[in-house]
């Protein structure tokens, strides 16, 4: 049965409001037809698993369902929608025969709302703007969004403010109620506040890791056999999971079991000692280090197989930087970039790490510059990495169409690099 609400399409006001004019000013620059807008999918399903368990908004879910999806019901004629800071959507909820009318406008997981993309609504132009707006009817840019009405707020990093994402609310009349948007930004809030506690929580855990046994989980019958999981990226020192507990490592404890993970057919102890010490240190330093690292993995009850002769692990350890690599060998460029939080060891100096560093770096700048879409092409370009690499902007700007409003920002950008 179709909601009442969604009988009558909204109309737009006879004067439109600056914010909405400014908007529609943006998409017709942008030369977006009303008539044919249609949203595309831009996160690949078989990526968007992956992806979404990658970004930042995942751990906050739970808040976001507390405080608006358990009232977006079947019989609510609401949907919420989470989104990254590139306006797609990444998870979708609420009255499920609404969800299924929504896909005819491509309001799916998966796909682009972007203001340059769709032109005027919510959730993109919440992100424009960079402030929480509502959209009604007829005030839609594209005329398949006109019997809809949204309220959108963008989430930022509490620490950095970098947007992050979005939360929207889409429905009919109610979703633009004068309530509304205090709850949307009340909810931006707490999301935002959860976050910075869930990080708080986490330095404690790796400080307190340091001094004291690893954090067990309750167990029952058999020991646990999860997977051990060593994660490097944009960290100085690492963090081992393994069997449900996790131990900060000391930064040279961290350096040799990324190389002994990287380096799965073992090494002498000579070799070892070549890529952890910059200064030349003998092997007998290197097996004194190595004792004690057996120590610490025998404390936190990690069991990797820790060898010798040559120096190897039997057992399987994960490596998040090897991750990011067997994301680029199956073309996931999408989830292999949101998954490359930060260099290898960043602070680190020890040849064999800056090797790695380097040889990752680089894959994910082929693997991008030859297969990825433009959309992960520009996304690349704004990391630390390409910021400032002429050959990255130069291709983005090969493949942007030729009426596309990106080029000018970027050929002004090329011409600063090239010109410095």
């Amino acid at each position: 049965m179709t909601s009442p609400w969604l009988a009558q399409p909204q109309v737009a006001p006879t004067a439109p409001r600056p914010l909405v004019r400014a908007s529609w000013n943006r998409a017709l620059e942008r030369h977006l037809d009303p008539d044919l807008l249609l949203a595309s999918l831009e996160v690949a399903e078989d990526e968007l698993g992956d992806y979404r368990l990658a970004h930042p908004l995942a751990s906050v879910l739970p808040v976001i369902r507390r405080l608006l999806v358990r009232d977006a019901d079947d019989d609510s004629g609401m949907l919420v929608a989470v989104g990254d800071a590139m306006g797609r959507l990444l998870w979708v909820d609420g009255d499920r025969a609404l969800r299924r009318r929504a896909e005819g406008m491509l309001f799916v997981e998966g796909a682009g709302w972007s203001e340059s993309r769709v032109g005027t609504s919510a959730p993109g132009t919440a992100l424009e703007l960079d402030h929480a707006v509502q959209i009604s009817g007829g005030e839609h840019f594209n005329r398949l969004a006109h019997e809809w009405s949204c309220t959108a707020v963008p989430v930022h990093d509490p620490e950095t403010r970098r947007i992050l994402g979005m939360i929207d609310i889409t429905g009919g009349a109610q979703a633009v109620d004068p309530h509304t948007l205090p709850l949307m930004e009340a909810t931006a809030a707490a999301v935002e506040s959860e976050l910075m506690v869930q990080r708080l929580r986490a330095q404690r855990d790796r400080i307190g890791a340091v001094t004291r046994p690893a954090r067990r989980r309750p167990a029952s019958g058999a020991t646990r056999t999860d997977r051990a999981v060593l994660r490097v990226l944009g960290r100085d020192t690492g963090e081992l999971t393994s069997g449900g507990s996790t131990v900060e490592l000391s930064a040279r404890h961290t350096e040799l079991l990324t190389l002994l993970a990287w380096h799965r057919q073992g090494l002498t102890a000579g070799q070892l000692a070549d890529l952890v010490y910059s200064e030349g240190e003998s092997a007998v330093t290197l097996r004194a280090e190595m004792v004690r690292l057996r120590k610490v993995l025998d404390k936190a009850r990690c069991d990797l197989g820790l060898e010798s002769r040559p120096y190897r692990l039997t057992k399987a350890l994960e490596l998040d930087a090897q991750h990011v690599i067997a994301l680029l060998d199956r073309g996931a460029h999408r989830v292999a970039l949101a998954t490359a939080a930060g260099a290898v060891l960043p602070g680190s100096a020890a040849p064999g790490i800056e090797a790695v560093r380097d040889e990752v770096r680089a894959r994910l700048r082929e693997s991008v510059l030859t297969d990825a879409s433009v959309d992960v092409l520009l996304e690349y370009a704004r990391t630390a990495d390409a910021v400032d690499d002429a050959e990255v902007w130069a291709a983005l700007l090969r493949l942007l169409p030729p009426r596309s409003p990106r080029r000018a920002g970027i050929v002004a950008h090329l011409e600063a690099l090239t010109a410095s």
